[in-house]
């Protein structure tokens, strides 16, 4: 029987929404500004280097992050929120299958 598996690494954004604008984010990319800082240099406090997660690139973590790359080994895929609010119960409700069609109050 196939398996999948679903990882959540919650407030490790990896580009914004196409509705980031509305929201006061644009040009969000949390993971990808790590990368960036880490390959300047500017992240060497207890490591050192560019920013190296061959596991999760593997999965696909870099091929769906803008600023990464990586050739993933596994198929992979990337969501994007459905539902009014950008808050983490919507986004939690909607990896359960439940979009939020209303606004949270």
């Amino acid at each position: 029987m196939p398996r999948a598996f679903l990882i959540v690494m919650d407030s490790v954004g990896c580009g914004g929404a196409p509705d980031a604008a509305a929201f006061g984010d644009a040009g969000a990319n949390t993971l990808g500004h790590i990368a960036a800082e880490c390959a300047a240099g500017r992240a060497d406090q207890g490591r050192r280097g560019p920013l190296h997660l061959p596991v999760l690139d593997g999965l696909g973590l870099g091929a769906a992050t803008p600023g990464l790359a990586a050739q993933p080994t596994g198929r992979w895929g990337a969501a994007t929120e459905v539902s009014h609010g950008k808050d983490t119960p919507s986004g939690h409700w909607e990896l359960a299958g439940v979009p939020v069609p209303w606004e949270w109050t």
